[in-house]
């Protein structure tokens, strides 16, 4: 049995979970999410604590399915009741970003704007010229939406120009050297 897929989830406050044949919905306050949950894991709910429980044993990587689940429905409570965000850093001379409407302009060092459009339950926002921040109650989706503008301009090693997440930390290469 998967150490992640035995802990329970707790439903905090406003947030309800239900399954029907396999579909799980959770609503709550920031939104509505949905997923499908495979037959051979089961999903009980008992009041405000969720437990997913194993149904078939001898399927196969059903150990690796129970945690995965587990987590994917813990991922979406948390969605559903506070969000998540990635904040993105952009460095280099001249480079900046800006919100229009639901897409974000990013001048980075190329010949003509980048327009990045936000998908449905993406927000931008760009708290400065040099700093972007994805947010949305779907983790994966909020994820992606980020890597795909970090994949625009990619961090290059000698300056550290280009896009990347906040906490991430750039190992910068030594220049060349003057000969003798």
């Amino acid at each position: 049995m998967s150490r992640i897929g035995k802990k329970p989830i707790t439903l905090p406050v406003g947030v309800t979970l239900t399954c029907n044949d396999g579909d799980v919905v959770v609503k709550g306050p920031k939104g509505t999410l949905s997923r499908h949950v495979d037959k051979c894991i089961g999903v009980e709910i008992d009041g405000t604590i969720v437990t997913l429980t194993i149904l078939d044993e001898h399927a196969d990587d059903v150990q690796a399915k129970h945690g995965l689940y587990r987590a994917l429905l813990a991922n979406m409570v948390k969605g559903v009741s506070e969000g998540f965000t990635r904040n993105l850093i952009i460095n280099g001379v001249g480079y900046k970003a800006a919100v229009t409407g639901d897409k974000l302009v990013l001048n980075i060092g190329y010949s003509h704007p980048i327009e990045v459009v936000a998908p449905q339950g993406i927000s931008f926002s760009c708290p400065s010229q040099t700093e972007v921040i994805v947010s949305g109650i779907d983790k994966e989706l909020v994820g992606q939406t980020a890597a795909n503008i970090k994949a625009k301009r990619p961090v290059e090693p000698y300056h550290a120009y280009g896009v990347r997440y906040k906490e991430e930390t750039v190992t910068l290469k030594e220049g060349k050297k003057a000969g003798k």
